[in-house]
C-alpha cells in the first residue's frame, strides 16, 4: 500500500494510487502534542525533533489504518510512504536505518520516500518560542502507568525530584485513568508538580488494527521532542523488565512481532544509532535490562509506596476488552503473557496479590485456556542450558550474552512459581 503523507490540507502535492493521510485533518487523525507541551516547555524546538515526532505519528497512524488480514500472511505488510521533512538532508541519510529499524519492531518492510517542506504557519508560533527560564530538569521518565513505569519513577524520584514524566493515551479505557491516579500520588508523596508531567493523546479515527507495535515508536519521539527543548544533555530511562524486554517467545505460537519489541537490545541499538546520527544528545536508559520484573519490586526504594498503589498500575495489554462483557471499569485480563509476568513478579516481590482479573484460573474464555496450554507447554519444553540460544531467537543480541542468559532463566523460573499450580 503506497500512503502520500501531508501535514496540512492546503498541500497540494501528488503521487499517483497513493492514499493521502493529512494530520491536521481531525476527521483523520487527532494528536495533542502542540497544545499540551506548549503549555510547560522552557527552550525551542528543535527542527529535526518536530520531524521526527511527524514521522512516528504517520507510521503511527498508519499502523492502525492498515489491518494486517489483507496481507498474505495475515501479518507482514509492504507499506511505502512519501513525508515532509524539514532536515531532508539528515533524513535521507539515515533512512536505511529508520526503515530498519521499523521492520524490525512492527514485523513489517517498510518504504520511506522524503520530500522538502517548509515551516507551517501552525508550527511558527510553535517552533519560534523563546523562553529566558532555565530548565532545572535534565531527567525524562516514560510513564505509561504501568508497574514497571510506576516502580521507574519511585526508584528516580527518591533521587531526585527535577524529572520530567512523558504519558500518551489513545482510545478505550485502561490507560490514562491509571495514569491520572498514578500521577497525583506521586505529587503528592514527593511533593512534585503538575508541570512535570505531558501527558499526550493521539488516535486514528479509522483505526482497525490492535497490534500496532509502532506505538511505542511514537511514544518515545515525543518524549524526544521535548528533551530537544531543554538545551542540555538529556538522560531518557524507559523503565521496562529485562524479560518482556527481550521479548522471548514460550512456544513457537508466539513468534514473530505479536509481542512488543518496544526496548529489545536489538531495536534500542539502531534508535540509539539513529538519534546520534541525526545530532540528538540524549542518552537513553533501561536501568532494569538485567532485572526480572519480580526483582524490580523486590529492589523498589520505597516498597510500603509501591505495596500501597500496586493494584492500580495496569500491566494488560487488552485491559478495555471486558466492554465486551459490559464491564464499566478497565481491568487485567490475568492471561494474556503481560498478566502472568506481573502475576509472576507480584508472588516473587509481595505474596499477595490484589490485583483483580478477569480470569486468573483460565476458566472462563477460550483464549485464557489456549494462553495456559501454551504457557505450560512452553515450560515443559524449557532447558536453562539452550538459554544463550533462546535469547536470540526475537533478534540479534552481540554484547552482555551471558547476562541476559541468565536474566532470561531467572525470568523462567518466576513464571514457573505462578504457573505451578495449574500443572496436570
Amino acid at each position: 500500500m503506497k500512503y502520500l503523507c501531508k501535514i496540512e490540507k492546503n498541500d497540494d502535492f501528488n503521487i499517483e494510487n497513493a492514499h493521502s493521510i493529512v494530520l491536521e485533518d481531525n476527521s483523520m487523525f487527532t494528536y495533542t502534542f502542540w497544545e499540551q507541551s506548549y503549555k510547560n516547555v522552557t527552550g525551542k524546538y528543535s527542527n529535526i525533533a518536530i520531524d521526527l515526532l511527524y514521522i512516528s505519528l504517520f507510521v503511527f497512524y498508519i499502523d492502525r489504518i492498515h489491518s494486517r488480514d489483507v496481507s498474505i500472511d495475515s501479518w507482514s505488510r509492504n507499506i511505502n510512504m512519501n513525508i515532509p521533512v524539514i532536515e531532508l538532508e539528515k533524513w535521507n541519510s539515515n533512512k536505511e536505518l529508520l526503515q530498519n529499524m521499523l521492520n524490525f519492531l512492527s514485523g513489517d518492510t517498510w518504504k520511506i520516500e522524503f520530500r522538502k517542506r517548509e515551516i507551517t504557519e501552525k508550527e511558527k508560533k510553535y517552533l519560534n518560542k523563546i523562553n529566558d527560564k532555565e530548565s532545572d530538569e535534565s531527567v525524562i521518565c516514560m510513564f505509561s502507568g504501568g508497574l514497571d513505569s510506576f516502580i521507574g519513577a519511585i526508584d528516580i524520584l527518591e533521587e531526585n525530584k527535577n524529572v520530567i514524566f512523558i504519558s500518551h493515551y489513545g482510545g478505550g479505557k485502561g490507560t490514562r485513568e491509571f495514569q491520572q491516579y498514578l500521577k497525583n500520588i506521586l505529587k503528592e508523596k514527593y511533593g512534585i508538580n503538575e508541570e512535570n508531567f505531558f501527558s499526550f493523546y493521539a488516535a486514528a479515527k479509522e483505526g482497525v488494527e490492535d497490534t500496532t507495535r509502532t506505538r511505542s515508536f511514537m511514544f518515545f519521539s515525543h518524549a524526544i521532542a521535548i528533551a530537544s527543548t531543554l538545551n542540555k544533555n538529556v538522560k531518557l530511562i524507559i523503565p521496562e523488565n529485562g524479560l518482556i524486554s527481550l521479548n522471548i517467545p514460550l512456544t513457537y505460537s508466539r513468534l514473530g512481532s505479536s509481542s512488543t519489541r518496544t526496548t529489545h537490545p536489538y531495536y534500542m541499538g539502531m534508535f540509539k544509532e539513529l538519534l546520534n546520527k541525526l545530532g540528538f544528545t540524549i542518552e537513553i536508559k533501561n536501568p532494569y535490562q538485567f532485572k526480572t520484573k519480580g526483582e524490580m519490586i523486590l529492589e523498589c526504594k520505597n516498597i510500603e509506596l509501591l505495596k500501597e498503589n500496586i493494584d492500580k498500575t495496569m500491566s494488560c495489554s487488552h485491559p478495555d476488552a471486558g466492554r465486551m462483557f459490559k464491564e464499566v471499569e478497565a481491568k487485567h485480563c490475568g492471561y494474556c503473557l503481560p498478566c502472568i509476568v506481573r502475576r509472576a513478579s507480584i508472588k516473587k516481590g509481595i505474596g499477595i496479590d490484589k490485583t483483580e482479573y478477569r480470569d486468573k484460573d483460565f476458566k472462563k474464555y477460550k483464549v485464557a485456556k489456549e494462553n495456559l496450554n501454551s504457557y505450560l507447554l512452553g515450560i515443559k519444553r524449557y532447558n536453562k542450558n539452550s538459554a544463550i540460544m533462546k535469547i536470540q531467537l526475537s533478534g540479534e543480541i552481540k554484547e552482555n550474552i551471558n547476562l541476559y542468559a541468565d536474566l532470561y532463566n531467572r525470568g523462567i523460573d518466576e513464571l514457573k512459581a505462578i504457573l505451578e499450580d495449574y500443572y496436570e
